[in-house]
């Protein structure tokens, strides 16, 4: 089941995202966030961006969301998905679902233009973004330094629909996704269950 992240979710959620700082390259972060940082780092991102967790008998096996690439006024139009999921959940389409939700929700805000910032020794993460639609914009050879070697970096992009004057800078994802009527919405629109 598709739905969006509470509170409740995040010591779940912090189980998956810490061996991607601990074990990999995936993640720039060095040490795993504490408790109390990960939810400040989720109510910052979530005043703004959507944070989608998928659920299987009661358990959580991935999530998704969205955060601010830049700071700047002008690139208000532009978001950064991340996904991470647990071992078990790869292969199974769990990560084409839920970024599908996410994007479209992303869209429905105002975001015009997606960015993903990749390892790129992280074959599986740049396969599975070519996949959804993103296209290589750029490589930053050698500007991470992890276990003791130095990691580039691949910028890709995602065009959704691209307007060429807003009218008005993205809005929160919950003026999107006003009640629970309205989610099923997106979910039937992305035949999703």
């Amino acid at each position: 089941m598709l739905r969006f992240a509470e509170p409740a979710d995040l010591g779940r959620i912090l189980e998956i995202y810490a061996p991607y700082v601990t074990d990999t390259t995936v993640s720039f972060e060095y040490t795993v966030p504490t408790p109390e940082a990960f939810f400040q780092r989720f109510e910052s991102i979530t005043a703004q961006f959507p944070w989608l967790v998928w659920e299987q008998e009661g358990r959580i096996l991935g999530y998704a969301y969205a955060s601010a690439p830049f700071e700047r006024a002008a690139y208000r139009w532009c978001a950064e998905p991340s996904i991470y999921l647990c071992p078990e959940a790869a292969g199974t389409g769990i990560a084409q679902k839920l970024y599908q939700a996410l994007e479209w929700i992303l869209q429905e805000q105002g975001y015009q233009v997606l960015y993903s910032l990749i390892t790129s020794e992280n074959g599986r993460s740049l396969r599975f973004h070519e996949k959804m639609g993103y296209h290589f914009r750029a490589e930053l050879p050698e500007c991470g330094y992890k276990f003791d070697r130095w990691l580039g970096v691949i910028w890709m992009e995602k065009r959704l629909k691209i307007v060429q004057s807003p009218s008005r800078p993205p809005i929160p994802w919950k003026t999107v996704v006003q009640n629970a009527k309205n989610f099923f919405h997106i979910l039937d629109n992305l035949s999703l269950p």
